[in-house]
């Protein structure tokens, strides 16, 4: 008599137990998919799409293919070694005549210009003349003026024709292209945004050391202090969280100015003199302090966190060995507040990198962050290309480091509470 194979469980409607988990599983997977959907939608529309819209700015460059279409076509297989024929020129005054009815050769002009001074005027009297131009336009056109009988013009033409271009990214790294395609260093007095960096960059190294060196002792007394102790000063550490960043700022500008509250005190005690005030602000040394205290929360919390988890029977078992405090404090207690330090690192300096308000306020023209310039090309300049470039190149620099922080230290290691 042989043995029947088993039955499979099945519920209570028949259904086999393994078929009803899989179909349990999958519909908490979508109601969880689900709850997080608004969080998601949320990201990829204020997060993942600005992203991908600056990098396609940076790049983008569809001014002088849309406003000078026909110039455009007329330029294939130019010769690049004398000026362009007559047909080119009669595509052009089409171009320019068009864009001077429908309005709209604002963009182009500012385009050119940004790569070769003076185009703006250039194109503006240009369009303006045209209604007096007859046949041949390559003559009028010189004669109206003399940048069309310059080659370099031409060849500007043709190369900013392409749908995308480096040249923002070029602008930003204070390099440019010549009129026959090759990158060299912008004059002198247009070599601004390397500099910009490295100052971002190092400043806020500065600032993020700063922060270290005196919220890490402050961090210390909220995890040793008695509770009644400790909550008194962690209010005091949270109240710059409930002021305004703005009243924050100001309040350094009434503190560190040549007729400030410091100076003020400094000379009633005799250790400067009145004609011999500090400039403390507008440089960069107003930027460092006023960022400093702002940020320093930022590095006293993550180290508070990781701090208040140490068990104080550590450091008594080290003295206990014979250890003196200070070695008890390097070989024992320091290693284990790695973790602190790291994460309170790594979110200062970022802070640090995309400040905007503290620096325009108080760091005057020394003082100053890249930031500072990627908001002044969009606000005042309106070359939305360089500061998109500009703002991806920062954006790198960020993801830069964070990779390097993780190779060296590891993210999973890094507690913030």
């Amino acid at each position: 008599m042989s043995d029947s194979p088993a039955s499979p469980l099945t519920t209570a409607d028949g259904v086999p137990l393994k078929v009803s988990l899989r179909r349990a599983v999958r519909r908490s997977k979508i109601k969880a998919f689900l709850l997080v959907s608004p969080l998601l939608l949320f990201l990829v529309v204020a997060f993942v799409m600005p992203i991908f819209e600056m990098l396609w700015r940076s790049v983008d460059n569809p001014e002088v293919s849309t406003h000078l279409s026909r110039t455009v076509e007329a330029l294939e297989g130019w010769d690049r070694e004398s000026l362009p024929g007559e047909e080119v020129f009669a595509a052009l005054a089409e171009d320019l005549r068009e864009g001077q009815q429908a309005r709209n050769l604002g963009l182009l002009s500012s385009r050119l210009n940004y790569e070769k001074s003076g185009m703006r005027s250039t194109i503006t009297r240009t369009a303006r003349g045209l209604g007096t131009l007859e046949p041949p336009y390559r003559e009028a056109l010189i004669e109206l003026n003399d940048t069309w009988g310059e080659l370099d013009t031409w060849k500007l033409i043709q190369r900013e024709a392409s749908p995308l271009t480096i040249s923002y990214y070029l602008a930003a790294v204070d390099r440019q292209l010549t009129p026959d395609g090759e990158i060299v260093r912008a004059p002198e007095s247009q070599r601004l945004h390397v500099t910009l960096f490295w100052r971002t960059l190092w400043m806020s190294l500065v600032i993020t050391v700063l922060t270290l060196l005196l919220g890490y002792p402050v961090a210390f007394l909220l995890a040793s202090l008695p509770l009644r102790y400790s909550n008194l000063l962690m209010i005091l550490v949270l109240l710059p969280f409930w002021t305004s960043l703005l009243v924050r700022t100001t309040t350094w500008i009434a503190i560190l100015q040549s007729q400030g509250v410091l100076n003020d005190l400094m000379v009633a005690v005799g250790v400067i003199a009145d004609e011999a005030r500090w400039q403390m602000i507008h440089n960069k040394t107003g930027t460092i302090i006023a960022m400093t205290h702002i940020l320093l929360p930022f590095m006293i919390l993550p180290l508070y966190s990781v701090m208040k988890t140490i068990p104080p029977s550590y450091m008594r078992a080290a003295r206990s060995l014979g250890g003196r405090p200070f070695l008890c404090f390097r070989r024992v207690y320091f290693p284990l507040t790695i973790p602190g330090i790291a994460a309170g690192g790594i979110l200062v300096f970022i802070l640090s990198i995309g400040y905007y308000i503290t620096p325009a306020l108080v760091g005057g023209q020394s003082g100053r962050f890249i930031t500072n310039y990627i908001a002044y090309h969009m606000q005042t300049s309106l070359n939305w290309g360089l500061a998109a470039a500009i703002a991806s190149i920062l954006l790198f620099v960020v993801v830069v480091f964070y990779l390097v922080f993780n190779r060296l230290i590891g993210v999973d290691k890094v507690k913030l509470g």
